[in-house]
């Protein structure tokens, strides 16, 4: 189908550059401190004056408070030309609007004769009056993504007597009349009458020529799954065919034995019966039983020998990309064929889409979700399997809402759970009390230890002390009387658990447990235990699980001082996200004989990936967990005690392939208080993206639908997801859907970067936006090297040059590694900069797929980021850091006090916001050794709390961003001075002229945005 390409005007677009590029100099202000500057503000808020004489005490004090209070805020002022230009451009647009239709005038603007936009043989005059040249050179012709097709004016026009304008809906283009538009112009006919046709670029017109046959990539993938399913006796027999074939072929064979091998393999007639009888089933098995890989083939198989293959498509979802492609190709391998045959995925970026009817379709949660919104009915599918469902990730919780929902709509579809054994009952229960299957694993045996026999085996005495503090200091420092008991309460317990390790244990360690804080994660009892092991047990690698890098770090360090683990008979490896790629390989390659190898990792050694090696586990006992305060607006990741799920799943790292054994840094105590299971994603982290999808799929209102979770967030994490998206101009307070919450629900990314990148295609600065929006919503490219941090650190502060940007700073890295590669000096490059070149390229890729988005959506012309058209700003950092702001807000810090010159390096700039009072700068951004700022306002993507509440990305931005692209303004006076405020909140010193300029030109921008939106 054809599109509009309804671009953002480019006069408006050249306004709004020029301001941002030239705001900085507008400031009155610097930010700064140090001594002798006058704390924050460095003229001390004095100028020399001094307070009135009849003032005393406590009045002299308020005096210059109120005088430096006044003094800090920022002068926003427009130059005499820019508003000259600003007037004349707000009355050309009033102008447009009121102009009377022309029956043979395209629906084109132009403010001066050097500006390009549509034209028609004949016509002098644009709508805004001014005089264009009769012809145009073909190099001035513009391309379809300069130009912005109006259709305020083409609607006035008959429906069908209208001429085919620019400004007309091109999906009204018949084909043969398509075809004649050329690059010079002439007349036609259309609907009976005489039409001038306009002069087009080649560009323009190779790109409507090429929309007229369009299809989304999505839709092809769509395609390639097929329409609803139906019996096709001739595939059955083709199907049965190759499946006889298949039991004579060695490699089958072969396949087919190791298959029978499993436990899974053992219940497969139970396991199909089961399905056969039901519409919803639930499985669940340990690690390492065979249902992910075998379930789907059980019934795949089933289907082909009754004759009915043609009406089976199973589609099977998983948690993460990497368990849909590894068990897609393992099934693969399996039934002796290649991946994309009977077995196939589809994951972001990546598909081996297996054939329509008679195969499974492994996939992640979020591609489940997106093939809904074209089939809400799964028609294509006969079977739906949710695997790992007991990780309750957001997605999957969502799905069993809709599932169930489903099902009484679609009797003929089957549904399959599997899950881990420990919560298998509540998901039975949530669908209907389903029946439930266990398949019985099989591990080696593993020894398990507490902490109190690791302290009686180490004879070990703790460092970390705070059971001596007195119950009396405690009560000092408590205020609310619950607290205190509970307290008190586990004093009591503490105790009683002491009395009875009497005669079972030392005197040494009762008096050592007795002193131990057990909220410290105990570094020098994990080394001490790893000693322990590498001198007094067997060989076999050990791996030891800490909540975050901070303790990877240090533990790494703490060994590597050590000459016994300094040598070559030890490998240590970290393992974590932000670690180099070469240390993830390294984790399943096998030492050589007398080497032993150690890995240091976080809860992702847990169940993403098996290290088969294994013998020894250390569970320090705690696991970083993300969480969502929605009355401070507030995300958390901190350290928490594990559930029994995850100490089981760490336990069994050690049983892979032979005994072993595993050690919990947790007292027996301890273990009875753990909880079965962490709590679902879906009541700890932000629902914006969660209401937008139920929007889009149609599904009703927000709070009724989530309500039916198994485990529903509270109202006020709803009601907060909502007001966010409200603000967001995604929806209205109806709770419909607004146009930019549809382009931002099709888009996979959180609501506020899909807006960044759409007002990016807007305003021709694509490339680094999607730099910055494929950084923040994957992972940027660097790596925290251990023992170099101060240098990784000064890196990223020399890629951003100066310009106080977390966002620019991805920018420029970006930018620099692609010209390595031109010049193939990219390894040094990324050394260098402690980049991961793997990162990058996965950023490329990503950057491609999210321009191709927004071709498919209409906004840009051509599927290349750095396509020319839409990357005409590209070098004006100010307007991207504006169209940052705009994607951002409200997520919008003020600089409260910055560290003087002679504080130490490691003390960091404070910033507030309207929830939180006390927030640092995190030390990797590069604004953490700022000790000037030209404007006291950051927009930030990522506020986390964890030792502290940090900032972990901030740019600082001028005050336009924040008006063209805030919220409510308002204008205030403050005794003396006229204020224009953004939400009431951040206030500006500025004339009520300029004020009401900035209002009248927004409202122009937020209008031509919605024409865009509804287009």
């Amino acid at each position: 189908m054809l599109k509009i390409i309804c671009r953002y005007p480019a006069h408006i677009q050249r306004t709004s550059a020029s301001l941002f590029h030239g705001c900085s100099g507008t400031l009155r202000d610097m930010y700064r401190g140090g001594r002798g500057g006058g704390g924050r503000w460095g003229d001390g808020g004095s100028n020399g004056q001094r307070h009135p004489p009849d003032l005393k005490g406590k009045q002299i004090g308020m005096w210059y408070a109120k005088r430096k209070k006044r003094a800090e805020r920022q002068m926003v002022s427009i130059g005499w030309a820019q508003e000259e230009h600003i007037q004349r451009l707000l009355k050309d647009i009033k102008s447009s609007e009121e102009c009377p239709p022309q029956p043979e005038k395209s629906g084109a603007s132009l403010t001066d004769s050097e500006e390009e936009g549509w034209y028609e043989n004949g016509d002098e005059r644009g709508p805004l009056g001014d005089k264009v040249k009769q012809e145009l050179p073909e190099s001035s012709h513009p391309s379809s993504s300069q130009c912005f097709l109006d259709q305020n004016v083409s609607r006035h026009h008959s429906e069908k007597k209208r001429p085919v304008t620019a400004g007309s809906s091109i999906e009204q283009l018949s084909a043969s009349s398509l075809d004649r538009l050329t690059m010079d112009g002439e007349v036609g006919e259309q609907d009976g009458m005489t039409v001038k046709w306009f002069p087009i670029s080649k560009e323009r017109f190779n790109f409507i020529k090429e929309e007229t046959d369009f299809v989304t990539k999505m839709e092809v993938e769509e395609e390639k799954l097929g329409n609803k399913l139906r019996v096709d006796s001739a595939l059955d027999r083709l199907l049965q065919d190759e499946l006889i074939k298949k039991e004579v072929d060695p490699k089958y064979q072969q396949m087919q034995v190791i298959r029978r091998s499993l436990p899974s393999y053992k219940m497969k007639d139970v396991i199909l019966d089961a399905i056969r009888n039901n519409q919803c089933v639930v499985i669940s098995g340990e690690t390492g039983c065979g249902k992910t890989t075998q379930v789907p083939q059980f019934i795949l198989d089933d289907h082909i020998q009754r004759g009915v293959g043609s009406h089976c498509r199973i589609l099977c979802t998983q948690p993460r990309r990497i368990s849909a492609v590894s068990v897609a190709e393992r099934v693969a391998v399996e039934r002796a064929e290649e991946c994309g045959i009977s077995s196939g995925y589809l994951i972001r970026l990546e598909c081996k889409v297996s054939r329509p009817q008679g195969s499974i379709l492994f996939c992640t949660t979020g591609i489940l979700l997106k093939l809904l919104e074209s089939d809400p009915l799964l028609d294509r599918a006969s079977h739906i399997i949710l695997d790992e469902i007991h990780e309750r990730d957001l997605h999957s919780d969502f799905l069993m809402i809709i599932l169930k929902d489903l099902l009484p709509k679609r009797p003929d579809l089957k549904l399959i759970l599997m899950s881990a054994t420990l919560n298998a009952d509540a998901f039975s229960q949530y669908f209907y009390k389903c029946p439930m299957l266990n398949i019985t694993g099989f591990t080696f045996p593993v020894e398990e230890y507490l902490l109190e026999d690791v302290v009686e085996m180490l004879s070990y005495q703790s460092a970390h002390h705070s059971r001596k503090k007195s119950l009396s200091v405690m009560k000092e420092s408590r205020k609310h009387h619950d607290e205190l008991n509970q307290i008190e309460e586990k004093q009591r317990m503490f105790n009683a658990w002491i009395k009875s390790l009497k005669g079972k244990f030392s005197p040494a360690t009762i008096e050592s447990l007795c002193s131990m804080d057990f909220d410290v994660i105990d570094l020098d009892l994990i080394k001490a235990l790893i000693s322990y092991i590498v001198l007094k047990k067997g060989d076999g690698a050990i791996l030891v699980f800490v909540p975050g890098l901070e303790e990877i770090n240090r533990l790494y360090k703490m060994l590597m001082v050590e000459t016994m683990f300094n040598s070559g008979n030890f490998i240590i490896i970290p393992l974590h996200s932000l670690m180099p790629t070469f240390n993830q390989k390294q984790v399943f390659e096998r030492p050589p004989s007398g080497v032993r190898k150690i890995v240091i990792a976080t809860s992702i050694a847990e169940t993403s990936i098996t290290i088969d090696d294994v013998v020894y586990v250390i569970d320090c006992g705690k696991i970083k967990v993300k969480d969502f305060k929605p009355e401070h607006n507030l995300s958390t990741l901190e350290p928490q005690w594990v559930s029994k799920a995850n100490a089981k799943q760490r336990r069994g790292r050690a049983g892979r392939v032979q005994a072993g054994e595993c050690f919990h840094l947790y007292t027996s105590l301890k273990e009875h208080e753990l909880r079965d299971f962490l709590p679902p994603e879906i009541l700890c982290t932000r629902l914006e993206e969660l209401c937008l999808n139920i929007k889009l799929l149609k599904l009703g209102r927000i709070e009724p639908f989530v309500s039916k979770a198994m485990n529903p967030p509270s109202l006020l994490a709803m009601h907060s997801a909502v007001v966010t998206l409200q603000n967001l101009n995604a929806l209205d307070q109806d709770e419909n859907l607004l146009p930019l919450g549809y382009h931002l629900a099709r888009m996979p990314l959180d609501p506020q970067i899909g807006k960044m990148i759409l007002f990016g295609a807007m305003f021709c600065c694509l490339d680094p936006i999607l730099t910055i929006a494929a950084s923040l919503s994957f992972k940027d490219a660097f790596y925290i090297p251990l023992g170099n941090e101060e240098n990784a650190d000064r890196a990223r502060r020399v890629l951003s040059n100066g310009s106080k940007s977390d966002h620019i700073m991805l920018v420029r890295a970006f930018e620099g590694w692609e010209r390595s590669v031109s010049r193939g000096t990219n390894r040094r490059y990324c050394l260098d900069n402690y980049l991961t070149e793997k990162t990058l390229k996965l950023l490329s890729e990503m950057k491609r797929q999210l321009a191709g988005l927004l071709y498919d959506m209409g906004f840009i012309a051509s599927k290349n980021p750095k396509d020319n058209d839409a990357n005409k700003f590209r070098d004006n950092m100010a307007l991207v850091k504006a169209v940052v702001c705009a994607g951002l807000y409200p997520n919008v810090a003020k600089i409260q006090s910055v560290p003087g010159s002679k504080a130490s390096r490691f003390a960091l700039p404070k910033v507030v916001t309207t929830t939180d009072d006390k927030i640092l700068i995190h030390p990797k951004s590069v604004n953490a050794q700022e000790r000037r700022f030209e404007s006291k306002w950051l927009v930030y993507h990522k506020k986390l709390k964890t030792t502290q509440v940090f900032l972990h990305d901030c740019s600082m931005v001028s005050p336009y961003p924040l008006l063209f692209f805030g919220g409510k303004i308002g204008t205030i006076r403050a005794k003396d001075q006229e204020c224009v405020s953004v939400d009431n909140w951040i206030v500006f010193q500025a004339s009520f002229k300029t004020a009401q300029l900035v209002k009248d030109l927004r409202t122009e921008l937020d209008k031509v945005l919605q024409d865009k939106k509804q287009s």
